[in-house]
Order: structure tokens, then C-alpha cells, then sequence
């Protein structure tokens, strides 16, 4: 149980004095605490403690930040990855949640971008407190516009596999219109990435060829624009010479690309291009890239965040682009469970689901109790 929240001016709750150089934007009032969800010990998710209910201070808003109530939190591998057991100990309790959507309902001086009460959803920052909160505080540029015919829940499913998706195939993939016709293989398209890249891919007029196992991935990914779906617990090779392929143009790889490694070097087009999105469990000959002239990239979606990049107002135009494509429907929102309050019982179920590695689509947990 929480103890009833008093409210106070937001100048009080981030460490503002008034007297400071910088003045803030605010809603006239803000809890002087929130509930968060978070971790002090690094657990298996089966563990009591693993997530545990807490009262924390708000964030601190920052000048260039805007302040969200969260509406609506998604969960993804890297959560899990994030809170996977180690012996590390925290002495604050690290909040999860890479991200959401919700209301602007404070921002810093230097915040250009959003008003408040502006809807919005949003990516996190992975060296600050997560969406797992009534509120967080980001940099504007990790924010955009919420889609106005989705509802929170859709519109949360989206920030984080669609930037990904969308600087794979643009940015490092550099896949545009004149490449309409050629083909793009998707190594597990049923997931959060890969059922947006695949409806990105299918707007730029590629072949979109997924690849699934279970009849419900099959179905979802041909629903998310794949043209054709292979089953990724068989050899690939046969299946794609089957169905008239004699290679792909691009592979985006959405798994472990070990285990696949040699199959990607055998299907993949001489000067083509490969894009990665998770790290190789193992060693792998790079010696087939030389040979055919390939392109091997990575893509991370924070990148140019962590390194202040001259470009990194880009992520701020993705969310943007994203966020109209959903609206006129050029995109389809890939939220496909809804779990709600939100709370460490919620939050650990979908840690549990995604660590099964059977999910389709995105996870959203939803709304905190009144």
C-alpha cells in the first residue's frame, strides 16, 4: 500500500530553486512522490524481490527535458536483458522502462518542441530513471507527437522497435523507393522489430519474405506486411529456392545471427547488405563478406544519443514520421497484450512472457490505480 501522495509546486519536486538561472514550464501542481516500479538486486524474474511496488521522488527535469505522466509503459528484451541476475547491488532503486506514452505536463526552459498537455509517446534513456513510473523525464528529442487515432496503449507499443526498425532500413541499410522490387529477408518477423521493419520494407516496395514457426507468428507476420513467411526451425535455403529466390538483397537479423550465420552468408546476394540487431553468442568467419563485397551493419538505437551525435535530432524526426505513418496508415500499431495496472505482479508477468521467447508483437502494461 502507498502512503496518500501531498502535492506541491513542481519547482520543489525537481530541486529547482527559484532563484536559479533557468525557469520551467509546469502544470500548476505535481505529487511531491511517485509509484515506480523498480530493483534494488538483480533477480530472476521468478523471485519475490525481482520488481518490487515502491514510492520514489520524481525525476528531475533537466533544461532541454519535458516531464510525461505515464499513460502506458512497454516491456522489451532489453528489460529483461537489463535486469538479468548479476551480483551487482543497487543503492537507489533502478526504474526500467526504454518506453511509453502519456502527457507532457512539464518541461525545461530550453524544452522548444511540446506544450503541455501535449500527448506523446516516447524512447528512454538508458542512463536515466525508465518508464516504469507515473512519470519520467527525457530529453525532447526522444520524444514525439502521440498518434492521434491511437490510444495510449497502441501508441506505447511503438517508440522503441519503430526507431529501430526505421534506422535499420534507412539509415544503415540506406533501403529507399529506388529500391523497389528487391527482396529483404527478416529473421524473426513477428516481433517488435521485425513486424514494423517488415511493414516499412512493404511501403518502400520490397519482397518481404519473414520468417516464423507457429502458426500464430505465420499469421501475425503476414498481417504486418510480409509477403511470404519461412520457418526459421528449418533450413531457410531450400524453403527460399522453393518459392523461385535464388537470394535475397537484405537480411535484417532480429536474433541470435550465430546459428544462422552460415545460412545468411549462403542466401544473401553478392554486394548486398546485412543489418544486425542483437550480438552473435558466438565467433563467426567474416571471410564470405569479402568475398561477395557484402555490407555487414549494426544498428542500436540509441546511438546517437549516447554519442551526441551532430545528427541526433534525427531520433526526434523518426518519432515524428513514425507517429504520422501510424495516423494515416502507412503503419499498423504491433501492440498485441495489454496487461493492466501497472505494477511489479503486471511487470514481472511480462518479463516472464518475453523471457519464454514466444511473444507476437509488443507488451504493454497499462495505467496506475487511482
Amino acid at each position: 500500500m502507498f502512503r496518500p501522495l501531498s502535492f506541491i509546486a513542481i519547482i520543489s519536486v525537481c530541486g529547482i530553486s527559484p532563484f536559479q538561472e533557468h525557469s520551467y514550464a509546469m502544470a500548476k501542481y505535481l505529487p511531491k512522490t511517485m509509484r515506480a516500479v523498480g530493483l534494488y538486486k538483480y533477480l530472476p524474474i521468478s523471485d519475490p524481490n525481482s520488481l518490487l511496488d515502491l514510492e520514489v521522488a520524481l525525476p528531475i527535469v533537466q533544461k532541454s527535458d519535458v516531464l510525461v505522466e505515464v499513460k502506458a509503459t512497454a516491456v522489451n528484451p532489453i528489460d529483461t536483458k537489463q535486469r538479468a541476475p548479476k551480483s551487482q547491488i543497487e543503492t537507489t532503486p533502478r526504474i526500467l522502462g526504454f518506453d511509453g506514452a502519456g502527457v507532457v505536463v512539464a518541461k525545461g526552459n530550453a524544452s522548444k518542441l511540446f506544450n503541455l498537455g501535449d500527448e506523446v509517446f516516447f524512447t528512454g534513456d538508458f542512463r536515466r530513471t525508465g518508464s516504469n513510473a507515473q512519470y519520467v523525464a527525457l530529453d525532447e528529442i526522444l520524444v514525439g507527437l502521440k498518434p492521434k487515432n491511437l490510444t495510449f496503449e497502441q501508441s506505447a507499443a511503438m517508440p522503441l522497435t519503430g526507431v529501430t526498425a526505421y534506422e535499420a532500413l534507412y539509415d544503415r541499410l540506406l533501403i529507399s523507393k529506388k529500391d523497389a522490387g528487391k527482396s529483404l529477408l527478416i529473421i524473426n518477423s513477428a516481433g517488435g522489430v521485425g513486424s514494423v521493419a517488415s511493414q516499412l520494407a512493404k511501403n518502400l516496395g520490397l519482397n518481404v519474405i519473414g520468417t516464423a514457426s507457429r502458426n500464430e507468428t505465420i499469421e501475425f507476420s503476414l498481417a504486418h506486411g510480409a509477403d511470404l513467411v519461412l520457418n526459421h526451425t528449418k533450413d531457410l535455403i531450400p524453403q527460399l529456392e522453393a518459392k523461385g529466390y535464388n537470394g535475397v538483397d537484405y537480411i535484417l537479423v532480429n536474433y541470435d545471427p550465430y546459428p544462422y550465420w552460415n545460412t545468411l552468408m549462403q542466401v544473401i546476394k553478392p554486394q548486398g547488405k546485412i543489418c544486425l540487431i542483437v550480438d552473435s553468442s558466438g565467433l563467426v568467419d567474416l571471410k564470405p563478406l569479402k568475398d561477395k563485397s557484402l555490407t555487414l551493419v549494426s544498428e542500436m538505437m540509441l546511438t546517437r544519443i549516447k554519442y551526441d551525435t551532430d545528427d541526433k535530432y534525427r531520433h526526434h524526426e523518426i518519432l515524428q514520421d513514425i507517429s504520422k505513418m501510424l495516423d494515416n496508415g502507412q503503419l499498423k500499431t504491433t501492440l498485441n497484450k495489454v496487461l493492466s495496472p501497472i505494477n511489479a505482479a503486471n511487470l514481472k508477468e511480462a518479463h516472464r512472457l518475453l523471457e519464454e521467447k514466444h511473444t507476437i508483437g509488443k507488451i504493454v502494461v497499462s495505467k496506475f490505480d487511482e
